[in-house]
């Protein structure tokens, strides 16, 4: 797996990152999941490293009881004004949720930055009720359209500049879901911001970009899971 850190101060540089629009993914992304994950009425749903809180106004939009949590205290703001949720500042490695709560928990494209990968994931594991399901993205270290391209180019992997970051393959991924106790039932592969428009804003969105909408409509469905950018992992406890 490959690492890039470069610094320490997590919180005051995700505080410093949110103020701007560097973090951002689609509306239609969150719309996406809670119909794949197929959130509903009286779920309980934590969205960890909740960022501005998307997935949490569209979950409860469904109906459901969602929190949000993140470390950023600016994140957190956003997230109370944009999303009606319950939004908590908090550390995802030690979650300050009882046991067994949760029935969907969602990360996503958090847990590469995650100082201790392992604690993180047996928290999610530790909160989530015996028939609940995980949903976590990471990035692909082999991502075709991501890294395989910059690498070409620069003969380095992308480095976004967030204090640590991580890229692995499919197989170094759930390895590491596993042994900290989930279980991976399903792999999908996803190309950041390239989900289909489920919004007017969206929608609008393709049009001033036709080269994304192209890739979203004919490139991105022909790259294999293993090759695709990022993974999107659905997982349940181990038994």
């Amino acid at each position: 797996m490959i690492e890039i850190r470069h610094s320490q101060e997590t919180r005051n540089s995700y505080d410093v990152i949110y103020l701007g629009e560097s973090i951002h993914q689609m509306d239609s992304f969150f719309i996406w999941v809670c119909s794949l994950l197929s959130i509903r009425q009286g779920m309980r749903v934590l969205d960890i490293a909740t960022g501005r809180g998307q997935l949490v106004r569209f979950a409860l939009q469904r109906g459901a009881l969602a929190y949000g949590l993140d470390f950023s205290y600016t994140a957190c703001k956003i997230a109370r004004k944009d999303s009606w949720g319950k939004i908590v500042n908090g550390d995802a490695q030690l979650l300050p949720f009882c046991d067994q709560y949760f029935d969907v928990i969602t990360n996503f494209g958090s847990l590469e930055h995650f100082v201790n990968m392992d604690q993180g994931i047996q928290e999610m594991v530790r909160i989530l009720n015996p028939n609940g399901i995980v949903c976590l993205t990471v990035p692909n270290t082999f991502g075709l359209r991501w890294n395989v391209q910059i690498a070409w180019r620069t003969g380095d992997v992308d480095d976004d500049g967030q204090p640590l970051q991580r890229y692995g393959t499919r197989h170094q991924w759930q390895s590491l879901l596993e042994k900290n106790g989930l279980l991976v039932k399903r792999v999908l592969g996803y190309e950041h911001e390239r989900a289909k428009p489920h919004t007017m804003k969206d929608f609008f969105n393709y049009l001033k970009h036709p080269r994304r909408l192209l890739s979203m409509l004919v490139v991105a469905p022909l790259i294999p899971v293993n090759a695709a950018g990022q993974f999107l992992f659905i997982c349940e406890r181990c038994q």
